[in-house]
């Protein structure tokens, strides 16, 4: 019973992730699902549901559809609804039901197009992964599918891994704010305030920013495909470090949030004061960026256990978190991660 949550909520699963990537792009994005599953990610995962419309399906699939795969069934609604809304793409992100039966999405892939004669993407999450996974497919898929190259342009920075389910927030401001801060001329978030045209012209950046691990496979694969240099890590932009100030000088700390979140906040208190940082992550975790005292938290029971036997005086993390080590008797800093308990932070902070 490892994997048992009895005091957390939980967390975004795959398809919401690989959703988000693709939800301000313009296409026409369909969760194969029989009715549900989009309904999680339209109310729950998606925060710019409420304030920015996307054309987010359910594919509505009768349980003997889905069952029997199919997949014409799906191809004719695309192709009713590509003929009703002026899409430059489509795009099918799968859920467990077509995990089940193994869906063939390479088939999928193909059928589509030749319904609706417009580029289709197959994301072949499963709904049983964390949200980073379906992040990581959708970008790759994004790059591989449209970026086709692009004049490189001085002081131009692609950021890769901007969504609300990592950022916490709905739009990339405070993100472009701190990396101009940064020296980065002119960050464009794909995905993210930003449509299919800028993915197209990924290869014109003189530089990669990955922000979350989800988005180091694209940056890779760009970086090898136009020969564009990347770097990790995702600036403090709750200000979380200023807000320590020199209580936390000599302490032990723990950060919990996604890798490169965590990795960057310890930089900046680093860069401040003198204490003894941990982080730790519940989603992907890349040996590369990781210092040898950094954990990786497979369920509730170890999290619970690494917090309460770890001598922390202050732990730094979703607030939701703290339901599952009740008798922790240091200091709680509330860090936002949307994935992990549908909080903003401009909700949590103000």
């Amino acid at each position: 019973m490892k994997k048992l949550l009895k005091y957390i909520s939980p967390f975004a699963p795959d398809n919401s992730g690989a959703a988000a990537v693709l939800y301000e792009l313009g296409g026409i994005v369909v969760i194969c699902d029989a009715g549900g599953c989009a309904g999680n990610v339209c109310g729950f995962d998606e925060p710019r549901w409420f304030e920015k419309r996307s054309a987010l399906f359910s594919a509505g699939l009768r349980d003997m559809d889905a069952i029997l795969g199919r997949d014409d069934r799906l191809a004719e609604k695309l192709a009713k609804a590509a003929g009703q809304i002026g899409a430059p793409f489509t795009a099918i992100i799968g859920t467990p039901v077509p995990a089940v039966i193994a869906t063939d999405y390479r088939a999928l892939k193909r059928l589509s197009e030749r319904k609706t004669g417009l580029p289709a993407l197959a994301v072949d999450t499963t709904g049983t992964s964390y949200y980073d996974k379906g992040e990581e497919k959708a970008y790759m898929e994004l790059f591989k599918t449209f970026s086709t190259g692009g004049t490189p342009k001085k002081g131009k920075v692609g950021v890769i891994g901007a969504t609300p389910l990592d950022l916490s927030m709905t739009t990339p401001d405070a993100l472009i704010s701190a990396l101009k801060k940064l020296g980065c001329d002119e960050p464009v978030c794909f995905g993210m305030n930003s449509g299919l045209e800028e993915i197209k012209d990924a290869g014109s950046c003189e530089k990669l920013i990955a922000i979350s691990p989800g988005a180091v496979k694209a940056a890779e694969y760009l970086s090898e495909k136009f020969h564009i240099p990347y770097e990790t890590g995702c600036p403090d932009l709750l200000d979380i470090a200023s807000k320590l100030s020199h209580k936390a000088e000599g302490k032990r700390i723990l950060i919990v949030h996604q890798q490169f979140a965590a990795n960057s906040l310890r930089s900046e208190i680093l860069s401040r004061i003198s204490c003894d940082i941990t982080c730790a992550s519940w989603f992907m975790t890349d040996k590369r960026y990781m210092e040898q005292q950094d954990l990786h938290i497979p369920d509730e029971e170890t999290f619970a256990e690494k917090v309460q036997s770890g001598g922390y005086d202050i732990v730094i993390a979703d607030i939701s978190l703290k339901r599952a080590v009740k008798d922790f008797k240091g200091e709680w800093i509330d860090y936002p991660h949307f994935a992990v308990s549908g909080r903003l932070a401009g909700k949590a902070f103000g």
